[in-house]
This record gives structure tokens, sequence and C-alpha cells, in this order.
């Protein structure tokens, strides 16, 4: 395969990575719990053929036939890569708030203080 076919099936595995990162970051967002394993199972998939697809550009870039219109090409992959792993970074932040959010529970949170106990803490205060 030479380099820009290889360029343009990692181009479009990258966007299926994106589209995935963004399902991923909407679920997380309005469910506010880890995704579904069929989600992860479909990331992994898709982790395993960007794989294949880096295999075959290094093997391309070996042979040498990167070309000067491969340029844009290779701008355009970056520039998706770069979204992709800003959005896992946003996506990482989520599952960690959730996954601290449940592991506190209602019966393990601090007690509300009495009416009296504040009353007595703003007298303090306010003298």
């Amino acid at each position: 395969m030479t380099t820009p076919e290889s360029l343009h099936k990692h181009l479009q595995v990258c966007d299926e990575l994106y589209q995935l990162a963004h399902e991923e970051n909407r679920h997380l967002k309005e469910h506010r719990r880890a995704p579904a394993a069929a989600l992860l199972d479909r990331k992994r998939a898709l982790l395993e053929r960007l794989d294949h697809s880096l295999t075959s550009l290094r093997t391309g870039a070996a042979d040498g036939q990167a070309a000067r219109d491969t340029r844009q090409l290779v701008e355009k992959v970056r520039g998706r890569i770069l979204q992709i792993l800003q959005l896992d970074k946003e996506n990482e932040q989520l599952l960690l708030r959730v996954s601290l959010s449940r592991g506190v529970e209602p019966s393990t949170a601090a007690p509300a203080p009495s009416p009296a106990l504040l009353q007595k803490i703003y007298a303090r205060a306010t003298t």
C-alpha cells in the first residue's frame, strides 16, 4: 500500500476514534457513569485497527514513498490526533470525577450541623 493510501486509511481510523471519543464524552456528561462494556470493546477494536494502520505507515515510510502532496494529509492526521488526545484527556477527567463521586456514600458523608451549633458559631464570629 502506498503512503497516501496508508494515510487515508489512517485518517479514517482517527476519525472513527474521534467520533467514539465524542460518544464517550456525551455518555459521561449525560449519565455520569462509566460507559458500558460495548463501547469499551469498540474502542479496543479501533485501537487495534490504529495499530495496524501505523504499521502500514511505517512500512510505507521505510520504502521512501513519501511525496510532497502527502504533507497536507499528514497535517490533517496530526490535527485529528491532537483533537482525539484533547477529548480523551477530558474524558479521563470526567471518569475520575464520576469515580470519586461514586466513592462517597450518603451514609458516610458528614452529618449536617444542628441549627443550635450554627447559631453558636455565628455568634462567635460576629463578636
